[in-house]
């Protein structure tokens, strides 16, 4: 009696103390995001969000909404991010899986030789398994059956597992929605390229045309006497050279149209579009709302939020690695040396019901690793959110006041142009009465072209500003 009550207290003290070594849990230093942002950008009342315009509403040319919906569908990297969504959902799945009951239905035959001089063959020689008939010495041995095992989720550790898989299923969302704007926007950059280089290829036209008029007034005034040959061969060479613009302006032209077919997911062909009057259209005007919108509409700051969760869980779980795990295993079934007797109950039945409390008490450095490397990457998360929160406000500014400054740069340069043109003729006619050399003339339509070729870059950054604005709130993606 007296050395039970000692065995007893022996169990109560190893229990106690593992308990208490399995609950040690080393201290980590944690950090909070910050998720404070500016009330305006630079002191703009303007709380409509152009980020909360569908593309389709946002697009209005139908040649550029034709390629954005066929490159949803068809652009290789966008379906390749589809199936990583689909891996991350069945990450969910199987870990809905750890924490419920694994049961397996399943049966065996088999021979077995057991020495006499064993506790077991010692009782199989003195028992009979029949009036008269001792235990052979081989038995064979036939079995069918039910077998569970479950860890019980004491500690929420396998929940919450599910819970970090479910948070970077939603974040693997959001990145596909960020890749919807990137998407968007590149297809619309490429495009308003596209329409620009057209342009500017119709102004080299035009001005091959114009030069080569000029260049016959020079010739007629060399048989007058009124120029030399130099003049001549000046206008012919300023005519090759624009000629040589074209060719570098369709080279442009076939890789932009190009890019735009990759992004599409097709083979090169030609990119359906209007470009007559593209310096004339003036880009859509843009409502910026306020920075806290961003928090809302940006995939990439959802996206880092949603890893944000998923590495808070983890630490959870890191943590409960070091309390003590329960398993729980059963058994139900029949069990027989020859499979006649096999369902004869309640002889051949079987049944167990095992318990197991288990917890880490020496060499604990594993558990103790990940703890503090899931702890890490939980701050690393919450940098990666500000960083991201910080950029995206960043870009907005950004574009705010390149949208503004191209808008003052594009008046200014249509002026010029404006001048220049005005300028071409007084040249050409002062030339013809004498009042000015072939010089001027020459880089009066050096000056015009020049100028008509920025006019129209302005032109296409102003619209790329645009999309990319759109782009920094947060649009494209619904």
């Amino acid at each position: 009696m007296r050395n039970n009550r000692i065995l007893n207290g022996l169990g109560v003290v190893f229990a106690i103390t593992l308990l208490n070594a399995a609950c040690t849990v080393p201290r980590v230093v944690s950090k909070t995001e910050n998720k404070n942002v500016p009330a305006s950008y630079n002191d703009s009342q303007d709380t409509t969000n152009s980020a909360s315009t569908k593309w389709r509403d946002y697009f209005t040319d139908p040649n550029l909404a034709a390629l954005i919906d066929t490159a949803l569908y068809n652009n290789q990297e966008l379906n390749i991010t589809l199936q990583e969504i689909a891996i991350s959902n069945n990450e969910i799945l199987a870990r809905k899986g750890e924490y419920l009951p694994f049961v397996t239905v399943g049966g065996g035959s088999g021979v077995e030789k057991v020495s006499r001089y064993t506790s077991q063959g010692a009782a199989d020689a003195v028992t009979d398994i029949k009036p008269g008939k001792a235990t052979p010495d081989v038995l064979p041995n036939t079995y069918v059956g039910a077998f569970a095992s479950w860890e019980v989720d004491i500690w929420h550790k396998l929940r919450n597992a599910r819970k970090a898989a479910v948070s970077n299923y939603l974040a693997s969302i959001e990145g596909r929605n960020f890749q919807v704007t990137n998407l968007v926007s590149e297809i619309a950059n490429s495009y308003y390229e596209l329409l620009a280089l057209d342009s500017q290829l119709e102004i080299i036209r035009r001005n091959i045309d114009i030069l080569n008029n000029a260049l016959s007034i020079i010739k007629q005034e060399k048989e007058a006497a009124k120029v030399t040959e130099l003049a001549v061969r000046r206008f012919e060479a300023e005519v090759y050279k624009t000629q040589n613009l074209r060719y570098d302006i369709q080279q442009k032209i076939v890789e932009a149209e190009n890019r735009i077919n990759f992004l599409v997911g097709r083979y090169p062909q030609r990119v359906q579009r209007n470009s007559q009057n593209f310096v004339e259209q003036p880009p859509a005007r843009v409502s910026i709302g306020t920075p806290v919108q961003l928090l809302e509409n940006r995939p990439d700051i959802r996206q880092a939020e949603r890893q944000l969760e998923a590495a808070k869980i983890s630490v959870n779980v890191a943590r409960a690695n070091f309390y003590p795990s329960l398993h729980l295993s059963a058994s139900l079934g029949f069990m027989a040396f020859n499979p006649i007797y096999l369902f004869n109950a309640p002889e051949s039945l079987i049944a167990s019901l095992i318990g197991d409390l288990v917890g880490p008490v020496v060499n604990k450095n594993a558990i103790t690793a990940t703890y503090k490397s899931a702890s890490a990457k939980q701050i690393q998360a919450v940098y990666n959110y500000e960083r991201t929160v910080l950029n995206a406000y960043i870009e907005v500014v950004n574009q705010l006041s390149n949208i503004n400054n191209l808008e003052q740069s594009y008046s200014t340069k249509n002026n010029q142009v404006q001048a220049l043109t005005q300028s071409t003729s007084i040249s050409l006619k002062l030339f013809t009465s004498a009042r000015a050399d072939y010089m001027e003339v020459l880089l009066t339509q050096r000056d015009v072209l020049e100028s008509r070729m920025e006019l129209i870059e302005t032109r296409m950054r102003q619209m790329n500003a645009q999309v990319n604005m759109y782009r920094a709130l947060g649009g494209g993606w619904r």
